[in-house]
């Protein structure tokens, strides 16, 4: 069973993934952020997506917490685009004696996602203004030339930040981002052509493009 919370650190969400009676494996979406993973005794990093992600081996118990897109690289002093699709143990960027201080940390609290929480808390950098109007920004849809001359960036210097603070440019978190507005409006019962349209797509089959895509599925069964 899933749970989220809003969490302490600003634009962040803690998680929990326990196996349910009848486990069915979901996709892990692109949606624009990284998360700090605990798993069976490992703390881990999930980079940003730019496909839907299948987690492999039996069920067992997630917890985590999913970062505000482009602030995990500050957390984690690490640039988003050298953990594109990848998942990989914090001791892999961090030394392995702190790693091992934190395991055992979270091991032993009565509640790993709020220990998670307080490491990420006490990591956590100042935001970047420009970033997060950057996010909110695509999020609402507005296109990525205009929101740019916004912010006073040049393309060049737009893509360079995107790709450390996303893993990718600023046109594929765009599209990542409206697929989510997609998502949000599909699973609400709008039919697909007014999802289409209230998302930004030129029309229903672009919309089942990006979904083919990213997912891999199409849209009626990424929502079944």
């Amino acid at each position: 069973m899933y749970q989220e919370r809003p969490s302490r650190l600003a634009g962040a969400v803690v998680w929990t993934n326990t196996p349910s009676a009848a486990p069915d494996t979901v996709p892990v979406l692109p949606d624009g952020c990284m998360d700090l993973l605990w798993r069976e005794g490992r703390l881990l990093v999930a980079g940003p997506d730019t496909r839907a992600h299948v987690p492999e081996g039996p069920p067992v118990t997630w917890v985590g917490i999913r970062l505000f897109p482009g602030t995990a690289p500050a957390l984690l002093g690490v640039p988003a685009h050298e953990l594109r699709d990848r998942r990989v143990e914090l001791a892999d960027l961090w030394a392995a004696s702190e790693v091992r201080r934190l395991t055992d940390r979270v091991a032993a609290a009565v509640h790993p996602a709020v220990a998670l929480e307080e490491l990420a808390l006490e990591r956590a950098a100042p935001p970047d203004r420009a970033l997060r109007r950057l996010v909110a920004a695509l999020a609402a849809g507005r296109a990525v030339a205009e929101t740019a001359d916004e912010l006073g960036l040049g393309a060049r210097q737009l893509h360079r930040r995107s790709l450390s603070a996303f893993g990718y440019g600023p046109k594929t978190l765009a599209r990542i981002l409206r697929l989510q507005r997609a998502l949000a409006l599909a699973r609400q019962g709008v039919p697909y052509p007014d999802t289409a349209d209230r998302a930004g797509y030129a029309d229903q089959a672009h919309l089942s493009r990006d979904v083919r895509e990213f997912t891999g599925l199409t849209l009626g069964a990424l929502l079944r």
